[in-house]
């Protein structure tokens, strides 16, 4: 008969044997000396057997914490990005009231003044006609948008609401072909409008004449007269000037702060809170 088939010891045999070793053992842990060096081999020949056991749910409890611990980083980013552009968004605004604050200390009262809460959205789509540059965002009439709210990014101002839905909305881009902005040139005061043409990184200012105080480099803000956007968020840089003495007004081109074209989340400015002229008051309080 082949020996590969030969049956062992019989079930009744192995429990015998398995007690009498047991009963051994605990005689020998009870009654001897050497039950301290004896558990010592013993707990160090089953100790792979105990590690074999427990990886299992080791390696689910170290992906646990690893997922966990990746949920709560991209949960920390978000707030972060989130926290970023409203600062960015107050510091831009910042920067022009520190440049006027002497003049806005005059004028107090006659200028745009009060900004309300500030709304953080994601583009959700962009258009895809080649001159139409609007784009899609998840927030809308239940997040308490509304038309014409101005639109920024932590570089400078993005564009209006023109529609707005339930749960979305639709902006449009200072960079459409039919939008624009009223502005003034930081440096010189002097004030104009930009207009989109159709492309990402150009707008052209209008109707300057060719004495105008102007220059490549000139960073161009809003100056708050269109009654849609607040005064003194960045709008764009000029960076050419073509002058035709046969042409009426001198041509000059800009390229917007906002990066337009590769926008994800952006912050929508509530409307503005009209202040009452200073003027008017006097001229209200005179018999």
């Amino acid at each position: 008969m082949n020996q590969s088939y030969r049956r062992g010891p019989s079930l009744p045999l192995r429990l015998f044997l398995a007690v009498v070793l047991s009963a051994g053992l605990m005689f020998l842990d009870r009654y001897t000396d050497s039950s301290t060096q004896l558990r010592s081999y013993l707990t160090t020949a089953v100790s792979p057997l105990f590690y074999v056991a427990s990886l299992p749910e080791t390696l689910f409890s170290g992906a646990s914490e690893q997922f966990m611990s990746q949920q709560a980083v991209l949960e920390e980013n978000a707030r972060l990005k989130e926290t970023l552009l409203q600062q960015s968004g107050q510091l831009q605004l910042m920067a022009y009231l520190q440049q006027e604050n002497d003049k806005l200390r005059a004028l107090l009262g006659s200028s745009a003044a009060i900004e309300g809460e500030r709304l953080v959205a994601e583009v959700l789509a962009v258009y895809s006609h080649p001159f139409s540059h609007q784009v899609v965002l998840n927030k809308g009439s239940k997040h308490g948008v509304t038309e014409h709210q101005a639109v920024i990014d932590d570089q400078g101002i993005v564009g209006q609401i023109v529609s707005v839905g339930p749960a979305s909305s639709r902006a449009l881009l200072i960079s459409d072909n039919t939008h624009a902005i009223a502005v003034r040139a930081e440096r010189s005061g002097v004030r104009a409008i930009v207009e989109g043409l159709g492309q990402w990184d150009v707008l052209r200012v209008l109707h300057l004449p060719h004495s105008t105080d102007i220059r490549e480099g000139d960073r161009l803000l809003s100056s708050g007269l269109d009654s849609r956007f607040p005064e003194g968020y960045p709008v764009a840089r000029v960076v050419r000037i073509s002058q035709d003495a046969s042409q009426p007004f001198m041509l000059v081109y800009a390229e917007p702060y906002a990066r337009l074209d590769r926008i994800r989340h952006v912050l929508l400015l509530s409307k503005l809170q009209q202040a009452i002229d200073a003027t008017d008051l006097v001229t209200q309080e005179q018999p």
